[in-house]
């Protein structure tokens, strides 16, 4: 891929070859998994790599994903792909979030959830009701709220959900959504995530509470874990415009763009392998985040 900076457009952020030119500027940086670290199937040694030679700098790593399970099922399922615990500092995730949420029912709104769930999600995420003081009810008629972990099928589609959606707005089911993300990457294909089910219902007119990128939320609970490193000497690098960069940069933290990851097919031509810059840039625009630079992908 052609993503260097001697390709760079007038007035773009800048396209750098890797992470080395910028790692003395920062302390601590917050790392998106799915195309960044890994694909869902395997860890990208180039990632590994990279990671190696930001800890041997003595810097201090969080990894911050919008997977909808608990942190320790998260780094469990990072190790078996070779993303092993003494590769990184700390581990959060929005599924975390959310379970910590509805387990201690810190606000009003939890407080005013009953206490009958529909869990809308694939088997995979089940570790999120452990440890809850919860009835898990099959029938969306007996749930006073609906938590969302995703969609139960890989080949799933926003559409899927419209009978399942009118039902709950029907009821005026509020929904916890345990993963913002919209899609994510898996061995190459695409598939959606709980993000794209909980928009169709918060646009229907449903009440949506998120927990994950770009949320405020979950980046103060990251901040806090960085043990007096101010978020100027923070930066952020992930795969999505509109999680893992606008949701940073509203906290103050810079970001890096990695644009080989849910973005690929967009901006990168298939034959070349170039960066479409004109797409680039019309990206940056309509998800309105402008990263401190891009890069090819997660490397030194």
């Amino acid at each position: 891929m052609s993503c260097l900076a001697s390709d760079q457009t007038e007035g773009m952020p800048p396209l750098l070859a890797g992470m080395s030119g910028l790692a003395a500027d920062f302390d601590g940086f917050i790392l998106d998994l799915w195309g960044v670290l890994h694909d869902g199937v395997r860890a990208f040694p180039h990632g590994l790599d990279c990671l190696a030679r930001l800890r041997a700098a003595g810097k201090r790593i969080l990894i911050l994903s919008n997977a909808p399970r608990r942190a320790s099922e998260v780094a469990a399922r990072c190790a078996e792909m070779g993303l092993t615990p003494d590769t990184y500092d700390l581990l959060m995730s929005s599924g975390e979030d959310a379970w910590r949420h509805l387990h201690e029912r810190p606000d009003a709104w939890y407080r005013a959830l009953g206490r009958r769930c529909y869990h809308l999600g694939p088997a995979r995420d089940h570790g999120m009701r452990e440890g809850l003081d919860y009835r898990f009810v099959d029938d969306l008629g007996e749930a006073d709220f609906i938590l969302n972990t995703g969609a139960l099928n890989h080949d799933d589609t926003r559409e899927t959900y419209t009978a399942f959606l009118d039902s709950a707005l029907a009821l005026a089911l509020p929904m916890v959504c345990a993963n913002p993300d919209y899609v994510v990457i898996r061995g190459g294909a695409m598939e959606i995530c709980a993000g794209t089910i909980a928009l169709a219902y918060d646009e229907m007119g449903g009440t949506v509470r998120y927990h994950g990128k770009p949320h405020p939320g979950i980046y103060e609970t990251c901040l806090g874990l960085f043990d007096g490193i101010a978020p100027e000497r923070i930066l952020a690098v992930g795969d999505s415009i509109r999680t893992d960069v606008v949701g940073a940069q509203a906290m103050g933290v810079a970001a890096v763009f990695v644009v080989s990851g849910i973005h690929k097919e967009t901006l990168v031509n298939g034959d070349s392998g170039a960066l479409d810059q004109d797409r680039l840039a019309e990206l940056y625009r309509s998800e309105g985040g402008r990263p401190l630079a891009a890069l090819p992908d997660f490397r030194w």
